[in-house]
């Protein structure tokens, strides 16, 4: 059997907690990063379905009134639970379209007030893409803006990153340690 001097021992324990704390640290910087990655995307997938969520809320509030008066008739057909989640989905929906375009909104006006043709072009191809009436395909949009299709997207990712900031807060900011 080995013997190990107490400096051995001390050499090692160091060694092995010096390894245990960076390899903490390399999980923790690795969580941070999914968190952030999941953000941009959640922005994304937002953006994406927009005019979809417009669209169910054109009549959201007379399809409440009409679940509430379903649920103050209290039908013995109707599955009291299932209303209620209908109702409360479609609150949800609606809340969540309300807070899309303020954010929208605000970013449009931080745009305008940056006075950087960059930042106002990130904001339009978002528009373009994503909020118009008028469907764009990004490569539409990067002939409308004379620009090469790569720039749309790298627009959108410098766009989201500054949506996910303005929607999720400190949460929507990838912190660099």
């Amino acid at each position: 059997m080995l013997k190990l001097s107490p400096k051995d021992l001390e050499v090692i324990t160091e060694v092995a907690v010096r390894t245990a704390l960076e390899h903490l640290e390399q999980q923790k910087k690795e969580q941070e990063k999914r968190k952030y990655d999941r953000r941009l995307r959640n922005i994304k997938l937002l953006l994406r379905n927009y005019r979809s969520f417009v669209k169910h809320c054109e009549d959201v509030e007379q399809d409440i009134a009409i679940l509430d008066e379903k649920l103050e008739l209290d039908d013995i057909d109707t599955d009291e639970f299932a209303i209620k989640s209908i109702k409360r989905s479609k609150e949800h929906t609606l809340t969540m379209v309300k807070y899309m375009n303020k954010m929208l909104e605000v970013y449009k006006f931080m745009c305008e007030k940056s006075n950087n043709t960059e930042e106002n072009r990130r904001y339009e191809i978002v528009y373009d893409m994503y909020v118009s009436k008028e469907k764009f395909t990004a490569k539409e949009v990067a002939e409308r803006h004379f620009l090469h299709l790569r720039t749309v997207y790298k627009d959108i990712d410098k766009a989201c990153e500054t949506l996910a900031v303005l929607m999720f807060g400190v949460d929507g900011l990838q912190l660099h340690t």
